[in-house]
């Protein structure tokens, strides 16, 4: 800032006052806008994103407050009776009806003052404002540039003898940052700009210092800087979690792609038995796999096949290992023999005593190969969907709750007996953008049987299924599984138990 009193540096003109008045009505109405936007930015204390916000919104609006003070001041120009000759002391002086206009954050908020020490006869001129910054009485006096150092915080001593001492001996302007211990202990946080005044003789006669309270204006922009690190970890953990996710989904979930053929015992040979198994999963548009849903076509030792859709409550890793927990459960006891109405028994009883209870939609059938038998149960699970001849149907469900709903739920199993060439959907809730909440992609699904009719594969069937959802925005992820029984026979008749 440059002096008046320097002789090459004549004082700049004040700009036109309606320049100045339309600067500080935009100002005004920016800071009310900006207000306004802090006012609606409500959201839990412990959302990092949200404390982003309205730091940013704080440090905004203390700036603004600081521009329409300092517009104030230019618009009212020099103070009364202070002439070019007069000390620089009384050109940053705020004008009383002024004062604290914006210290809405304590009585020192954003308040400028101005000092004057005269080298000569060491007299020290404080402005009213800068008593109040420093919190002293005026009856204490202003303090001398050798007292000044006992109110500044310890670190900053060096910064504040570095900056005065290259003002009255080298004769630059001052422009720094240092803390203040005020009587009351209150911190706070002072930015001094200053010049030396030289005499005839050129040499420093006084030093003259104007100083602002700026310690909102740094509070406001940690606040931003400790708000943006923790949303950067918050990010941070996020992106580590959804990569877990991934990576236990990959783990525990088929890792065949396309389709795969599952054959009695093994067996290589082509049976009118065998199964084409193809699966697709369509991803939310919210973000990645929450980790919740799966698909299982594992066989078995005795030749059967577990086929399983299903999807848990929850996010991230909980639902993850949830969900690989459920699966595994499921593998091992259909290992053991166990049918899928029984099955889905055991593993509501498994879920209601977790560590980590949740709900779960479930469909579990065993298909035997020398029958060509398809045993289902489910809980609270969309029934699978019949494609045969060009047509298809939904199969009665039998009787099952959702798991984890209630403790001790008996679920119901029935069986159908399929014919070669017989198509099997299998999906989970939200292939569509609200989910199958009224039987609408159910409906989509079976207006698809004439262009799944001329399918050969069970992936060209998955990917069928997939073009007709895969634009939805949907909410959440799912998945569809497409079971295609091998063979051209058509003579078995179908029953369901």
């Amino acid at each position: 800032m440059t002096s008046p009193l320097f002789a090459d540096r004549p004082a700049p003109q004040p700009p036109e006052r309606g320049t100045v008045e339309a600067l500080i009505s935009q100002a005004r109405q920016l800071r009310g806008e900006v207000d306004a936007v802090r006012r609606d930015t409500e959201s839990d204390d412990d959302d990092a994103l949200w404390r982003w916000q309205r730091a940013l919104c704080d440090l905004a609006v203390h700036q603004l407050d600081d521009l329409g003070s300092h517009l104030e001041e230019l618009k009212a120009g020099r103070p009364e009776g202070s002439g070019s000759a007069e000390p620089a002391l009384e050109q940053h002086r705020v004008p009383r009806h002024r004062r604290g206009a914006h210290s809405g954050a304590g009585p020192s908020s954003g308040r400028v003052g101005s000092a004057e020490w005269d080298l000569l006869t060491d007299e020290v001129s404080w402005s009213d404002e800068l008593f109040e910054i420093f919190g002293r009485s005026r009856e204490s006096g202003p303090l001398s540039l050798d007292e000044l150092p006992s109110l500044v915080f310890a670190d900053d001593h060096a910064l504040l003898t570095t900056m005065v001492t290259g003002c009255l001996i080298d004769g630059k302007p001052m422009d720094g940052e240092f803390r203040i211990v005020r009587p009351d202990g209150r911190v706070r946080t002072l930015h001094m700009t200053g010049e030396p005044v030289v005499d005839a003789d050129g040499c420093t006669a006084s030093m003259w210092a104007v100083l602002r309270d700026i310690s909102e204006l740094r509070r406001s922009e940690r606040a931003v800087r400790d708000s943006r690190d923790s949303l950067r970890r918050e990010q941070h953990i996020a992106q580590t979690e959804r990569r877990l996710v991934v990576e236990l989904q990959e783990a525990v979930l088929p890792s065949w792609r396309g389709s795969s053929r599952l054959t009695r015992n093994g067996s290589a040979a082509p049976d009118a038995a065998e199964l084409d198994v193809a699966v697709r999963r369509l991803p939310s548009v919210a973000g990645p796999p929450a980790g919740r849903d799966w698909y299982d076509a594992f066989e078995l030792p005795d030749g059967d096949t577990l086929l399983t859709v299903g999807e848990l409550t929850g996010q991230d890793m909980a639902a993850a290992s949830s969900m690989a927990m459920a699966l595994g459960a499921l593998r091992g006891m259909a290992v053991a023999g166990i049918e899928p109405g029984a099955l889905l028994g055991h593993l509501n009883q498994l879920l209601d005593t977790s560590e980590q209870p949740a709900l779960g939609s479930v469909l579990c059938s065993r298909y035997t190969p020398g029958t060509r038998t398809f045993a289902w149960a489910q809980a609270g699970h969309p029934a699978p969907l019949l494609f045969r001849d060009g047509t298809g149907r939904v199969l009665t469900p039998p009787e099952g709750v959702l798991l984890g709903a209630t403790s001790g739920a008996a679920y119901e199993q029935a069986d159908i007996r399929l014919r070669p060439g017989d198509l099997l959907v299998l999906y989970t809730d939200g292939l569509s953008r609200d989910g199958d909440t009224t039987g609408r992609d159910r409906d989509r699904l079976l207006a698809l049987a004439p262009r799944l009719a001329g399918t050969r594969t069970a992936r060209e069937c998955a990917r069928t299924v997939a073009e007709e959802f895969g634009e939805a925005e949907r909410a959440d992820d799912a998945c569809v599984m497409a079971v295609r029984v091998g063979g051209r026979d058509g003579t078995t008749e179908v029953s369901e138990g």
